[in-house]
């Protein structure tokens, strides 16, 4: 497998690693709220282990191929075109489509924009972690890792009187009642097989608990993004949160399982629930123009052979993307000359309430530059 340095492009990889670091001066003007933010609700979703290069040129010829594929005719049909645009537009296009004309996208290499973790693990519990409190824990080194001994951006805007009982999680992988600690954070985490369901007293609430007991586990830890999806919906129709975590998890279970197919189809499918959620948003007058949606994956994957993989020792693994859109978000699609980390979500989902993460965190990463600068 060829390192990832012979692949990226020469301009993006003069930039010395510090420089990734974000000095706090070089953005802080636009990476600062509107005094008075439009947006009331804010979402962020994480679909796990989604790549940059298929978020940016769609799918990969190169894995278009029976090794992972079952049938390759029909996955050319619905997934190669000629160009890199119309590739990406055809997996993804609500992203493409919507968030990317009406909002940013960061993380294109090829733009000088790379975007990367920063813990040296490249894997979930130390991404997601770093994702929710804004800088890396080295302790942190196990996705069997005990509940996270830090506070996230979520428990601290549960405390927070405007937000309290306002907070809530929703996932697929089991391993998020322990990232946002919720026995101590008051965070309500639906994760997994055994609590991936609401306990609302509605007939769907108990069709839902029910498919969850029953359907076979293809994976033991991770359930079906449907069932979580479903298990949203039914939240949103009982009580929008104002601030909401959904973690979407067969992407990066496919990858894993070597099915490129599956990959493509599961990061397909998330795209579809994103624009059903957007245009549940846009169409409800208690959300319409007031909900920001943030987008991520919590780590990368390798380059050919190693796509399936990621890990410290896995190069690529540590390059990401990012995408956000919301009244308070200037249309500048794909964000050019600005690379960014996984570490400044936390601060961006405090920032978009005109909250401040950094003062209760200082350690934090300042917020992603997406805010008009004043």
């Amino acid at each position: 497998m060829r390192p990832v340095c012979s692949l990226l492009p020469a301009s993006c990889l003069l930039l010395p690693a510090f420089a990734l670091l974000l000095s706090s001066t070089a953005v802080a003007q636009s990476s600062t709220p509107p005094k008075a933010p439009q947006s009331e609700y804010v979402v962020l979703v994480l679909t796990d282990g989604l790549r940059w290069q298929e978020v940016f040129r769609g799918a990969d010829n190169a894995l278009l191929q029976r090794k992972y594929v079952n049938d390759t005719t029909a996955l050319r049909r619905d997934f190669w075109r000629d160009t890199p645009e119309a590739r990406r537009e055809t997996l993804l296009p609500f992203l493409w489509g919507t968030v990317a004309k009406q909002g940013q996208i960061f993380g294109d290499s090829a733009a000088q924009s790379a975007a990367r973790v920063m813990n040296r693990f490249r894997f979930s519990y130390p991404g997601y972690s770093e994702t929710f409190t804004g800088f890396f824990d080295p302790q942190i080194n196990s996705n069997g890792f005990k509940p996270n001994p830090n506070t996230t951006v979520f428990e601290w805007l549960n405390k927070d009187p405007a937000y309290r009982g306002q907070v809530a999680a929703y996932a697929t992988w089991n391993a998020f009642r322990r990232i946002i600690n919720t026995e101590r954070s008051g965070v309500p985490v639906y994760d997994g097989w055994d609590r991936g369901a609401a306990p609302f007293m509605d007939d769907k609430s108990t069709l839902l608990q029910e498919l969850y007991r029953t359907t076979t586990q293809l994976w033991p830890d991770v359930a079906f993004d449907a069932l979580m999806h479903q298990s949203v919906i039914v939240q949103m129709n009982t009580a929008m949160p104002k601030v909401l975590f959904l973690g979407y998890g067969e992407t990066d279970e496919y990858a894993h399982s070597g099915r490129y197919d599956l990959y493509l189809r599961s990061a397909q499918q998330v795209d579809r629930y994103l624009s059903q959620l957007w245009s549940r948003f846009q169409t409800d007058p208690r959300t319409r123009n007031k909900v920001t949606l943030l987008i991520s994956t919590d780590h990368g994957r390798g380059w050919g052979a190693e796509w399936t993989d990621h890990g410290e020792e896995v190069n690529g693994a540590e390059y990401i993307w990012s995408a956000v859109i919301g009244p308070d978000i200037p249309a500048l699609g794909v964000r050019r000359n600005t690379p960014t980390q996984q570490a400044q979500m936390a601060a961006t989902i405090a920032a978009v309430l005109g909250k401040d993460w950094r003062a209760a965190a200082p350690r934090a990463a300042v917020a992603l530059p997406i805010f008009r600068e004043r």
